[in-house]
């Protein structure tokens, strides 16, 4: 091999590494994206129920008055 080939070679080699190097950053980009909108998705569903249990929370508490004020009245009654 002489000068002029290695040339030619080299430019084919540091162009298929460039090519290689964009696609494979593409895919890793596109699987980056997928985990953030499921951890997004994630988050929406938290936040869903928290305020869910926050809701069951109030309304075992009302129960639990409720059943207070009937005991009370099953008391003064016996």
């Amino acid at each position: 091999m002489n000068g002029s080939t290695i040339i030619p070679i080299a430019v084919l080699v540091i162009i298929f590494a460039s090519v290689t190097t964009i696609v494979v950053s593409y895919f890793r980009l596109q699987r980056h994206r997928a985990d953030a909108e499921a951890l997004a998705e994630y988050r929406r569903l938290a936040e869903r129920i928290t305020v869910q249990q926050e809701t069951v929370s109030a309304q075992l508490a009302e129960l639990g008055d409720r059943v207070k004020a009937v005991e009370k009245l099953l008391h003064s009654v016996g």
